[in-house]
């Protein structure tokens, strides 16, 4: 009986001991997901297409390897989003935006039609 009392306490302190050391599961590099594909009007379009249908924009910023060209007419303002795909020279649209000059959203066909009525 003696004996058993400091086993158990040994026992009991293992328990409570260090666990033996874990090996690192390598976590492979996370890659950029791309964005949602945006199909429709105006997608695929060159800056040189988008002026012969809607003349000069009223705003444009390149923004990191984009470009962003956007009209704006009383009812709404329209965005593009153009970048080159990887190894290609030509900037095509990869997104549209549309809102009212107010913020709130636009029915995209509708802006595209105002827009290029407007142009």
């Amino acid at each position: 009986m003696r004996l058993l009392l400091p086993i158990a306490a040994a026992l009991a302190l293992a328990a409570c001991g260090v666990t033996p050391p874990q090996t690192a599961t390598p976590v492979p590099a996370s890659r950029p997901q791309p964005q949602a594909v945006q199909h429709g009007d105006l997608i695929g379009f060159t800056v040189d297409e988008l002026a012969r249908r809607f003349g000069a924009p009223t705003f444009q910023v390149r923004e990191g390897a984009g470009l962003k060209l956007q009209w704006s007419t009383p009812a709404c303002v329209l965005d593009t989003f153009l970048y080159a795909a990887p190894g290609a020279a030509v900037m095509r649209v990869t997104f549209v935006d549309a809102r009212r000059p107010s913020g709130d959203p636009a029915d995209r066909s509708g802006c595209i039609a105002a827009v290029g009525a407007a142009g």
